[in-house]
């Protein structure tokens, strides 16, 4: 009996890209079912890896450059172009200026870092060009609304004293008034689509800085700071802007980013999923599968709010497929995720060990931990043909 597998995880953060972990998967599956035929497809979701998953689907260009990182330290990041358009439709991802990790661990403090990169990245592609422009948000290590952004491309947010405020999420307590007077003009001849995650709102109960912050280094504290700093934001934009972008779906996206490109940047948000299909056609490769394997760094009770893994469960479900999912970490409300598609999920880690080591091991601990998944369905599959079990 030979299976057909379709492997669709996403990146684990800060430590394997999709591809990576879709590779390692193939690697330990193959190892125990060598005759099975596996088809990989790394899931991207706005966060690290999408442009270059975009670009390498569509036949399009990378292009390089030096900017400013989260903590104001010059870092080298990348936009690209898609291929098989007629118009110039450029590609970034938030994270290759504004991702986690770029933000060294003794400097995770929300309050402090910027999305000032990211608009280094847009104004890039406006140099060279861009017609329209697609934004990927995800992975982000910033809680600044968007502001280092629109700073970056000439929005000028302004304390009571008329002077321009610093970067970080912190400073946004201090902002009174934003003129868009001197904001780039290039943005009022392109469209700016931004792939988010649906489910990301700016402030109430499920706020991004109540979510995502402790992830970013924000202390209960820093929590309450960071989140009633976005409330002046949402506040200051409402009036000046008159965009109401604190309970917008996907406002949140990206440590509020999303909010800034609605608001600042007359960007549109869209659900990524929606985005990511009309690159990669998954329910083509589902008709083929006879089962799922799909993973992310943690499976938790945030998992089925539009994580990779519940998104895969959701469309495998359409064919009435099994799905496993791998992870680094097992988390809080991780069983949530039975309710959701998911058939059974699995720790990589198959000991004690520090963080670091997990990390720097993942590559191998994900393929040991795909090879004891596919061994346990080798014997499934010897159970299920009699003539197997005879000539094994």
């Amino acid at each position: 009996m030979t299976l057909n597998i379709l492997v669709a995880p996403s990146g684990f953060k800060e430590s394997l890209s999709a591809h990576e972990v879709a590779n390692a998967i193939t690697t330990g599956v193959k190892l125990a079912l060598p005759d099975a035929e596996v088809f990989a497809v790394p899931m991207v979701d706005g966060g690290e890896g999408f442009t270059q998953a975009l670009v390498e689907f569509t036949g399009g260009t990378s292009h390089g450059l030096t900017a400013t990182g989260p903590v104001g330290n010059p870092v080298q990041s990348h936009f690209g172009f898609l291929g098989g358009t007629r118009n110039k439709h450029a590609v970034l991802e938030m994270a290759a200026a504004a991702g986690l990790r770029l933000v060294p661990r003794h400097a995770r403090d929300p309050r402090n870092t910027t999305s000032h990169g990211v608009g280094e990245l847009i104004r890039a592609t406006l140099d060279a060009g861009a017609e329209r422009i697609l934004v990927g948000c995800g992975d982000s290590g910033i809680n600044d609304g968007g502001a280092g952004m629109a700073q970056a491309l000439g929005v000028r947010l302004l304390d009571d004293r008329g002077e321009e405020i610093g970067f970080g999420g912190g400073e946004l307590a201090r902002l009174r008034h934003i003129d868009l007077s001197g904001r780039d003009p290039r943005l009022d001849r392109v469209r700016i689509d931004a792939a988010v995650n649906w489910h990301n709102v700016l402030l109430g109960p499920r706020g991004v800085a109540r979510v995502f912050g402790p992830q970013k280094g924000a202390t209960p504290e820093i929590v309450e700071e960071l989140d009633e700093a976005l409330e002046n934001y949402a506040d200051v934009i409402r009036r000046d802007v008159g965009v109401d972008v604190g309970a917008m779906p996907g406002s949140g996206a990206s440590g509020g980013l999303g909010a800034g490109l609605a608001a600042l940047l007359g960007g549109r948000l869209h659900p990524r999923y929606e985005i990511v299909m009309r690159y990669i056609d998954l329910d083509h490769l589902l008709k083929r599968a006879d089962i799922v394997f799909t993973a992310e760094g943690c499976l938790d009770a945030q998992t089925p709010w539009g994580k990779v893994p519940a998104e895969v469960a959701r469309r495998a479900k359409r064919y009435g497929l099994p799905v496993v999912a791998l992870a680094g970490t097992v988390g809080e409300g991780a069983s949530t995720n039975l309710e959701h598609g998911i058939d059974a999920y699995f720790s990589i880690v198959d000991c004690p060990c520090s963080l670091q080591e997990s990390i720097d091991k993942a590559h191998q601990l994900v393929a040991n931990a795909a090879e004891q998944v596919a061994r346990t369905l080798r014997l499934w599959s010897n159970q299920l043909v009699p003539e197997q079990r005879l000539t094994a």
